[in-house]
């Protein structure tokens, strides 16, 4: 099994040390390289081609919010996982509008960082719906109107199909239970996923969720 190739970005050395320490111990992770600043990551990147990005939000020079939104920009951008030390934080809930796969918190147990480096590089998103409906609700007042009519502008791009499995998305279901749910196949969930993210413009799942939540989508969903 090919090893998925990790860039730590954060601007102490220590919590760098101690990362590269946990990660060096695991035999499907390799950490190809380190940055202290977000400015640093796209060259980097260039060099070293990672699978993920474990990405510090909070730096001196260019943070963290600055470098995800400037990497998911690009081709074939890195999946990226963004390291923070508050539950709710409008950074990160940016950063995920960005494009970050999802995020961690410093002190979350070792076992957990490697779970959501794993996942990450397997196209799995790394934030439960109680977390999501936390941080969306969390900047909830900050210009909620005008995103509200904009992500019903897009969200009108998609059928009634596919509407249902944006939904489920946000409600955080695995492809295997939106295929019971809405009675069809995994594949066909798949597919339908990825026309939504076509469609959307967007880059993954957590987007889908950010985007349906504004929309409004989720709000009859709340009591399932």
């Amino acid at each position: 099994m090919t090893a998925i190739r990790l860039l730590l970005v954060d601007d102490d050395p220590l919590v760098r040390a101690g990362l590269s320490f946990m990660m060096g111990g695991a035999d499907d992770i390799e950490v190809v390289g380190e940055a202290a600043d977000g400015g640093e990551v796209e060259a980097l990147v260039d060099r070293t081609r990672p699978d993920v990005v474990l990405m510090d939000i909070r730096m001196p020079a260019v943070d963290g919010l600055t470098a995800t939104e400037r990497l998911r920009r690009r081709p074939d951008a890195p999946q990226i996982v963004v390291l923070t030390t508050f539950h709710a934080d409008e950074q990160v809930l940016r950063a995920l509008r960005a494009g970050a796969a999802g995020f961690v918190l410093k002190d979350t147990p070792p076992a957990e960082i490697l779970d959501a480096v794993r996942r990450v590089a397997a196209g799995d998103p790394v934030l439960s719906p109680t977390v999501t409906r936390q941080l969306m609700q969390h900047a909830a007042g900050t210009a909620a109107d005008t995103r509200h009519a904009r992500a019903r502008e897009r969200i009108a791009a998609l059928n009634d199909r596919e509407r249902e499995v944006a939904v489920a998305v946000g409600r955080g279901l695995a492809n295997a239970e939106i295929a019971t749910e809405l009675f069809m196949s995994v594949a066909t969930v798949k597919t339908h996923v990825s026309r939504i993210l076509a469609k959307l413009d967007l880059n993954n799942r957590v987007q889908i969720a950010l985007l349906a939540y504004d929309a409004g989508l989720l709000e009859d969903t709340e009591g399932r």
